[in-house]
């Protein structure tokens, strides 16, 4: 019987490596509280990833929503309706409006030109993603943000390892953050990160995400429970031992399918991240109407030979009860947002694929 092929799947070290890191755990009593391998964590991501303070969390969700916080934004917030629902969640978590500006046709990424028509007097941020780890032009968002005194935090939860010409991408804006999910490109099970541009910053991020607390008896915010455990910093510790081998597979499988799918009638590759270094988090298409089959007809085409690709991101976030009464969350204010929902398709692409089960998604592909 053929094994079922997801859009990702978590890579795994071997688990005879991750045997010694346990070890240690039950020998230092430690589980939890910023131990030894919550420290060297933090410490070897600032060094793989070119950042200067880095805060760990249990979840990327939980470092959105404290982000927030950790800048006391309030009021109004432009973000994409083009994400996981996580983006604007964080938002409503904090009492924020969501204001959703469309996104760019080639990128999917926040379109900079549409920003300026949104901003209200009780605009205080902008929260960009960038989608499938392709940076946004954050040249021009900062240019906004500096112009009309806003604040900018990154979604950055696709972006690891990713780069620009000025370096790690996840150095713009005042805050970044990562999401280190199982589904990620570096996954720690459940995870995430804020990336800190100093050290006050991040003492006030490591104080929020517990609880408040300076010491035993000195509590200065109304903080949350943040952490990361000890199990998910040593798993961490040793991924990031094989995350080179990784990336370098994940990008041996997008070339792949854009050798094998370019020119393939009604189906389009976004484009590559050009001069900036790739993570090859996701692999999405888009089906145009000339392809034979709608977008949704593949999906189940797919799925019925086992193959579960992923409509990333359909609904749009817009399109959700929560926001859809929203002014700023109806279609005609998102067309390209809408129209890429409509269309997007993300194949399988994780280290442990094998090529004959890729040459089998390209084939039913091709064969529509």
């Amino acid at each position: 019987m053929t094994q079922p092929i997801y859009v990702t799947q978590p890579y795994l070290p071997p688990l005879e490596e991750f045997i010694p890191y346990l070890q240690k755990i039950w020998d230092s009593k430690i589980l939890t509280n910023g131990g030894p391998f919550h420290q060297q964590l933090e410490q070897a991501l600032c060094e793989h990833l070119g950042v200067k303070h880095l805060a760990l969390f249990t979840n990327g969700t939980i470092a959105l929503v404290t982000a927030l916080q950790a800048l006391r934004i309030t009021g109004e917030v432009i973000t994409t309706p083009y994400s996981f629902v996580a983006t604007a969640h964080s938002l409503l978590w904090n009492g924020i409006k969501p204001v959703f500006v469309d996104v760019d046709p080639n990128t999917l990424n926040l379109d900079p030109t549409k920003i300026e028509a949104a901003i209200t007097p009780q605009t205080t941020a902008i929260m960009p993603v960038h989608v499938y780890g392709h940076p946004c032009d954050v040249d021009a968002i900062q240019k906004i943000a500096d112009n009309y005194n806003l604040r900018v935090i990154y979604d950055a939860a696709h972006a690891f390892g990713v780069q620009d010409k000025a370096g790690s991408v996840l150095n713009h804006g005042d805050l970044s953050v990562l999401s280190f999910h199982a589904t990620k490109v570096f996954n720690t099970f459940e995870g995430g990160a804020i990336i800190c541009p100093d050290a006050k910053t991040k003492q006030r991020i490591d104080h929020l995400k517990n609880f408040g607390f300076v010491n035993e008896v000195t509590v200065v915010a109304p903080g949350i429970n943040g952490k990361m455990c000890e199990f998910n910093a040593a798993l961490g510790l040793l991924q990031l031992k094989h995350i080179d081998q990784a990336l370098a597979r994940r990008q041996e499988i997008d070339a792949t399918y854009r050798e094998q799918l370019t020119g393939v009638k009604g189906i389009h590759c976004l484009s590559q991240a050009g001069e900036k270094v790739a993570n090859y988090a996701y692999f999405p298409i888009l089906a145009q109407p000339d392809y034979p089959l709608s977008r949704d007809a593949l999906y189940d085409k797919l799925k019925q030979h086992g193959i579960h690709a992923r409509r990333y991101f359909y609904p749009l976030i817009s399109d959700f009860p929560m926001y859809r009464s929203m002014p700023s969350a109806q279609r005609s204010n998102l067309p390209v947002a809408a129209d890429a929902a409509s269309k997007i398709l993300c194949l399988p692409i994780y280290p442990a694929l094998q090529s004959q089960e890729q040459q089998r998604v390209i084939d039913l592909i091709k064969g529509a």
